[in-house]
């Protein structure tokens, strides 16, 4: 396995090559604003957006470089979002506020759509599909049973396609058939990062690299938010951190659990081999619980591949090793390409599987997006912008959600690689 890497292989992500990372000046910290949005990945930087263009002045901080997280770290895919069934939501929520969770899903899809083409946005944007395959027979009959038993009003365009077809989708023999999503779509989203800073500094935010916040004190009447380069008084603060979240807000941190996502690229391939493996050039994923997602790269000369790779973090040379091996399970007509591109990021998971939004005194959060961010964070990141100017189109069912926590959880997932394995084994009984 050694010798997988290209002679010009990278440890970092693929994105970076066309978007690199913005290396701007550090400016002086303000004393004082009327919103700090800590975090400059999509929720952050939707969030600064729709504040500065509604007359205040905001700040947004990050810890590193802008955009260093997994906004431009993931897999470009974008999705209706939401994990939970219909029937478990109102097992929990009553049907009303499963409706309107369900809802928020499908406005993400289509308010990252909307934004992309009323901003003039270069991304790479495009209706692509999904075909999400079947990792058993049980799992293609509980797809089959879902795409016919869809909630009335909240349906979406899906199409069954058996073992027999599944070649007609994707180039591989290893799955049991799937469904394809054909509402699903595809970005590059380091140019849509790079897209969202320049409206960002167009509308007159303060952009902040190299700055961690490391304390956040607030009350009814205001906040106040410590970082390494001084203090910054404000009338609101916008958790925007998700998988990055620290001990800058103990509260958020219990509740939020950070997973790394591994993702590697292959060399470029030949035009034959990626027509014969993408047909279609559809997104897709599995059905697994340790999931694999995976796609073309823009200019579809490369694939993409992502997912858990080891029951506790890894670095990247060993990860894609192990994904390697299982895009070969899957393709094996990969075999002998190389990867010249390997990484990870940090995927914000919730207790229940539900993105979560809301107030605590001055200070807002958008978070926990559970592998889904790029539409749920963008829109997520939006509705918080709304609610700290006061805008009413704010509201939101996931508002409602359950954010909690667990006993003995105080932000590091000692649990992880227990439950990792778990469904592992969970996978391989096709469960």
């Amino acid at each position: 396995m050694s010798d997988i890497f290209t002679t010009d292989f990278k440890a970092a992500s693929y994105w970076w090559d066309r978007s690199p990372l913005a290396d701007d000046p550090v400016p002086d910290l303000p004393a004082k604003a009327d919103a700090v949005v800590i975090g400059a990945g999509y929720t952050g930087l939707h969030a600064a957006l729709r504040i500065a263009r509604g007359g205040r002045s905001v700040v947004v901080v990050e810890a590193g470089a802008l955009g260093q997280g997994c906004s431009t770290k993931n897999g470009g895919q974008v999705s209706q979002s939401i994990k939970p069934g219909f029937d478990a939501l109102v097992r929990k929520y009553g049907t009303d506020i499963a409706q309107r969770i369900l809802g928020d899903g499908h406005a993400s899809r289509a308010y990252v759509e909307d934004f992309v083409r009323t901003e003039g946005m270069e991304c790479d944007f495009r209706v692509s599909g999904r075909f999400h395959a079947a990792h058993s027979d049980k799992a293609f009959a509980e797809l089959e049973h879902d795409a016919a038993n869809q909630p009335a009003g909240l349906e979406v365009p899906v199409r069954i396609v058996p073992r027999s077809e599944q070649r007609s989708e994707l180039g591989s023999d290893f799955y049991h058939g799937g469904a394809v999503f054909e509402d699903h779509a595809v970005l590059d989203p380091g140019r849509y990062h790079a897209g969202l800073l320049k409206l960002v500094r167009e509308a007159g935010a303060v952009l902040v690299p190299q700055t961690r916040a490391t304390g956040i004190s607030s009350d009814a009447n205001g906040a106040t938010v410590k970082t390494s380069r001084g203090t910054i008084k404000c009338r609101d603060v916008v958790m925007a951190t998700n998988g990055y979240t620290d001990a800058a807000s103990p509260w958020h941190q219990r509740r939020i659990i950070p997973i790394g996502s591994y993702i590697i690229a292959t060399e470029e391939l030949p035009e034959a081999l990626m027509d014969e493996l993408f047909p279609t050039d559809r997104i897709a994923s599995d059905s697994r619980k340790v999931v694999y997602y995976y796609r073309t790269s823009p200019d579809r000369k490369r694939i993409l591949f992502g997912g858990r790779v080891s029951a506790g973090e890894t670095d990247t040379t060993f990860s894609a090793k192990r994904l390697y091996e299982d895009l070969v399970r899957i393709f094996p007509q990969i075999e002998g390409h190389k990867v010249s591109h390997s990484w990870m990021g940090f995927v914000g998971y919730t207790f229940n599987q539900l993105a979560h939004t809301g107030q605590r005194d001055r200070v807002h959060h958008a978070m926990g997006y559970c592998g889904s961010g790029v539409g749920m964070a963008s829109y997520l990141g939006m509705k918080t912008g709304l609610r700290v100017i006061g805008d009413a189109g704010s509201a939101t069912g996931l508002e409602h959600g359950d954010f909690s926590t667990r006993p003995m959880y105080r932000g590091k997932p000692w649990f992880l690689p227990a439950a990792v394995e778990f469904y592992r084994m969970k996978d391989r009984m096709g469960l």
